[in-house]
């Protein structure tokens, strides 16, 4: 057991943020130098005869602000806080194991060696790159989205040069309402509608409708660590919640304090589970009993390629609970940087009263241009096409993954969103694997960090985005992936 004596005072805050403003302060005077192991929940539970959720709670704290890391089959352990990315290895120097790897030695796998990473130091060309977020920009209607920002930026129109609605252009408002009341089932008018650069940044302006800080945010485990980090750096205590088969734990939920649970019930990031219709009802029942607020999150709510459409959750909302939160950046292009959400009334008299004085986020050009977009068709029509172009794309990405890595690996997420998740049956790291491919020339990305506890069972997950791919490009980057996995897997 480490040399720790924190003074916890029963009757101050919090006890989780006691213990967790004091390992804040080692680590950051330096008592607690990088790599240092923290004990386990249990072992610092006993020690300091505190509940384990005190020790969870604290160590959550830590993570989703970055002064710790969850190692797989470990624990966790203080970041390097100098630490600025992988340097080159210059040839004919040796490599040094990693903790991971000797794990797997130790269990009898295979590990990547020297050898096998690049010899000159050089940084590898990527060729194939499976981001998750990544759409087609090729198909992008660059002629008409051309039109409508030379038609805002006539001279007549010299208002856009200015400050616009902080609350976001009333005319973008007025199309984003009939739009998701069409197409999501989304109850709003204009004046509920809250527009911004980004989906961090919507996440930001809710922190402060909240109020204090220490109020516990739920979220789903795994989940969208984006959202997680803003949290935490607003002061929230963030709590995972366990997914089960139909989604978040609603049980689990009610039993964490949370007043706030946010969630992605259309596709859940990175599981891809659709929260069925049961499922939201009984979610809207804990939030009409605790007077909490559900955070929907319909971030690629477009794009499902086999059955219809999933309806909105904030739909079903009878009671002003649901907070329902969309995005361009995925079905338009992400630098065009514009997000909206829908505020209840009750929390739209806040904002009105306490954020009023915030100046909009998103580019007036940008939401007059998309605003006309929308008008005249443009982006339902572009919807339509992208539908079509990424369920090709989809199922081009199941049929490769399945020919060339089937008994290796187990497919999950698939049937809606531009990625699916991939576990991957082998004895190394998710890390390691990434390492893997990267000297190959291909990027694949794993869901570890989308975790806050350390998951010491679990199989290898990575996201793989086909959005941004052509399908000669999936097919050449898997085969070159089942070539360099090859002597780390093993069947199912």
């Amino acid at each position: 057991m480490l040399d720790i004596s924190p003074h916890l005072v029963e009757d101050k805050e919090a006890l989780y943020l006691q213990l967790y403003r004091y390992f804040r302060a080692e680590i950051q005077e330096g008592r607690l130098p990088s790599g240092t192991r923290l004990p386990s929940v249990r072992a610092l539970s006993g020690f300091l005869q505190v509940s384990k959720t005190t020790v969870e709670c604290a160590y959550h704290q830590l993570l989703a602000e970055g002064y710790i890391e969850s190692r797989e089959r470990s624990g966790f352990y203080v970041v390097d806080m100098e630490w600025d990315g992988p340097l080159p290895e210059h040839a004919g120097k040796k490599s040094v194991p990693t903790a991971g790897a000797v794990g797997v030695a130790a269990a009898g796998g295979r590990v990547p060696h020297a050898a096998e990473q690049p010899e000159d130091g050089q940084p590898v060309s990527i060729r194939y790159d499976f981001h998750h977020a990544r759409v087609d920009a090729e198909h992008f209607p660059y002629e008409r989205w051309r039109k409508y920002t030379n038609q805002c930026m006539q001279k007549e129109n010299r208002s856009v040069l200015y400050y616009g609605d902080r609350q976001g252009e009333p005319f973008l408002r007025e199309e984003l309402a009939r739009y998701l009341s069409r197409a999501r089932g989304v109850q709003a008018t204009p004046e509920q509608i809250v527009i911004g650069a980004g989906t961090q940044i919507m996440i930001s302006l809710l922190g402060f409708l909240f109020g204090p800080r220490g109020q516990i945010v739920a979220m789903e485990e795994p989940g969208y660590n984006g959202v997680r980090s803003v949290f935490a750096h607003l002061g929230f205590a963030v709590c995972p919640i366990r997914l089960e088969e139909d989604g978040i734990d609603v049980e689990a939920l009610g039993k964490s304090g949370a007043r706030y649970v946010y969630i992605t019930p259309s596709h859940q990031d990175p599981s891809g589970i659709v929260m069925p219709y049961a499922k939201r009802l009984k979610l809207l029942h804990w939030a009409n009993q605790t007077g909490g607020y559900i955070i929907e999150d319909d971030y690629d709510g477009e794009f499902r390629y086999h059955g219809r459409p999933i309806p909105s959750l904030q739909g079903l909302d009878t009671h002003g609970r649901v907070i329902y939160l969309g995005t361009f950046s995925k079905a338009l292009l992400p630098s065009i940087r514009i997000s909206y959400m829908v505020l209840p009334q009750e929390l739209l008299a806040i904002y009105h009263e306490q954020l009023a004085d915030f100046d909009q986020s998103a580019s007036r050009i940008h939401q007059e241009t998309l605003a006309l977009f929308m008008k005249h068709g443009d982006w339902e029509r572009h919807i339509r096409k992208m539908r079509t172009l990424y369920r090709k794309k989809h199922d081009a990405m199941l049929h490769i993954l399945q020919e060339q890595l089937g008994p290796y690996i187990l497919l999950k997420g698939q049937d809606a969103g531009l990625s699916m998740t991939v576990e991957v049956a082998s004895d190394c790291t998710a890390l390691q694997l990434a390492q893997i491919a990267e000297a190959a020339g291909v990027r694949v990305y794993p869901t570890s960090h989308k975790w806050m506890e350390p998951q010491p069972k679990a199989l290898p997950a990575f996201q793989f985005g086909f959005g941004g791919m052509t399908t000669e490009e999936m097919e050449a980057g898997i085969r070159l992936l089942q070539k360099v996995w090859g002597p780390y897997l093993r069947k199912r």
